[in-house]
């Protein structure tokens, strides 16, 4: 393996780097020590979001698995990026990124203190926002309308906050067979995300 010329570069055994790293992060061999990536903003994401976008937006999505797998579908049909609040989304840890398969460094993801006011500045900028939840009345293709999408997930089991609902300008199911009760948040963002992004 080459290395540039100015990269130090110490050669250690498994165990060794085993040390260096979270008991989770998949190190394979290689460890490397990088700066973090920088932080996206979400007046950055919605000023630079073109006349069709979508935009996730992840209400209590915890699990790092289903965050990363979220990141990668977001990647694959272009969205703007993803939204989080802070205290209730996964670290960037090592689970995440191997889930995302290098879209945690290609898709914006903004932390946000206070969902609901992030949802009212979503709606500000000309988003329409639907909340994806198994007991609406209206499938997702009918719901989807303006050019600019904001998809609002909520976490697996309890859904989307009664809060977070109230800042959507509309509610929407995906129409799956009763063979199932509901998909899992990372299934369900990805085919929310193809709708949306063909739609129009």
């Amino acid at each position: 393996m080459q290395f540039p010329k100015d990269v130090p570069v110490t050669l250690a055994d498994v165990a060794d780097l085993g040390r260096l790293v979270p008991h989770d992060a998949p190190h394979q061999g290689l460890v490397i020590e990088v700066e973090p990536l920088e932080d996206a903003w979400l007046d950055g994401l919605l000023s630079g979001a073109g006349e069709q976008a979508v935009l996730l937006v992840l209400d209590q999505v915890t699990d790092p698995h289903n965050v990363g797998a979220i990141l990668r579908s977001a990647a694959a049909f272009g969205a703007v990026g993803i939204v989080t609040q802070d205290r209730h989304s996964p670290p960037e840890s090592g689970a995440l990124a191997k889930a995302a398969s290098g879209a945690l460094e290609r898709v914006p993801w903004a932390r946000v203190v206070n969902l609901a006011r992030a949802l009212e500045e979503i709606g500000d900028a000309g988003f329409w926002r639907i909340g994806l939840t198994g007991d609406a009345d209206t499938d997702l293709k009918e719901a989807l309308g303006p050019k600019r999408v904001a998809l609002v997930l909520g976490a697996e089991g309890p859904g989307l906050r009664q809060n977070t609902r109230e800042h959507c300008d509309a509610l929407a199911r995906l129409p799956i067979s009763d063979a199932i009760e509901s998909l899992n948040v990372s299934n369900a963002a990805a085919v929310a995300l193809y709708a949306a992004s063909s739609h129009g």
